[in-house]
């Protein structure tokens, strides 16, 4: 019965690795790993009314011991593989990830005008709490987090938090269903660096001049989002499985006023994604 709980609220990290990975709940003593391929549309860039389809892959499990998980470009690893015996679990360990926000194809020849923007190599940490067995069965998994990345590669140079709440369910053995809410608060010089406008950009662009999303920190954000697990082998521990996800984020404040938005985009952000995954 223990595993069981165990295996299912790791379940909820798997599904939401797509797209918002919840706290990792470790499922076994021994070592396990999953890892997985896939294929999405998101906006070409953040703010972007332009989409473009992506590559992506994912991991997670438990390697010498530690739980380790991804949520989009970025890993996080739990220094504290503890387990209560009413399901509580905290984690806290480091983060790292990439930021390829306007790295790439951009959707909007306006803001292509505006210039490719570097990689943003953030660094930070996360802690949360986890607990299975709350609402509909003994081994449904509700999780809050919060994670703090800086940049250190000079890009926006600057700070990202994220708190995050997750709920996930099987329905099955072989189904398993969740969603994830959370916000993105800001540093002053990722507001400047994503969404202002200098005259120099404004004149090779033809967008208006902007300069309000950098004079302060705030919630750049809302998210939400909605994945779904299917087995392919008649059990979601162990062999191959099937998952699917589906997002929306809403621009916020003077960071949905960025004429980057605004006029070259939308406040409204949506994304979805399919993926195939084994897990040892």
């Amino acid at each position: 019965m223990t595993n069981l709980r165990r295996h299912m609220a790791g379940l909820s990290a798997f599904v939401f690795s797509i797209a918002a990975s919840p706290l990792f709940a470790q499922t076994e003593n021994q070592d396990t790993l999953t890892i997985g391929i896939g294929a999405g549309v998101v906006p070409s860039y953040e703010g972007s009314d332009n989409s473009r389809f992506i590559p992506g892959a994912f991991l997670r499990g438990r390697i010498s011991g530690f739980p380790v998980f991804t949520r989009g470009t970025t890993l996080f690893v739990d220094l504290i593989p503890n387990r209560s015996p009413d399901g509580v679990d905290i984690g806290v360990g480091p983060v790292v990830g990439a930021r390829f926000n306007r790295t790439g194809s951009i959707g909007d020849d306006r803001v292509k005008a505006l210039g490719k923007l570097d990689t943003a190599w953030e660094v930070g940490g996360w802690a949360g709490i986890a607990k299975t067995g709350v609402i509909t069965s003994d081994y449904d998994n509700l999780s809050f987090r919060v994670s703090w990345v800086r940049d250190v590669a000079d890009a926006h140079d600057s700070y990202v938090i994220t708190p995050a709440i997750e709920y996930g369910t099987p329905l099955s053995y072989t189904t398993y269903v969740g969603m994830s809410l959370s916000a993105t608060y800001v540093g002053k010089g990722y507001g400047r660096y994503y969404y202002d406008i200098d005259a120099a950009g404004s004149g090779v662009s033809g967008l208006a001049v902007y300069d309000a999303a950098g004079k302060k920190a705030g919630f750049s954000r809302m998210n939400i989002g909605l994945a779904t697990g299917k087995s392919l082998s008649g059990d979601l521990r162990h062999g191959w499985a099937l998952f699917a996800m589906g997002g929306y984020s809403r621009l916020l404040g003077r960071y949905a006023d960025s004429p980057i938005v605004a006029d070259a985009g939308s406040r409204d952000q949506w994304m979805g994604g399919l993926g195939l995954a084994y897990t040892f």
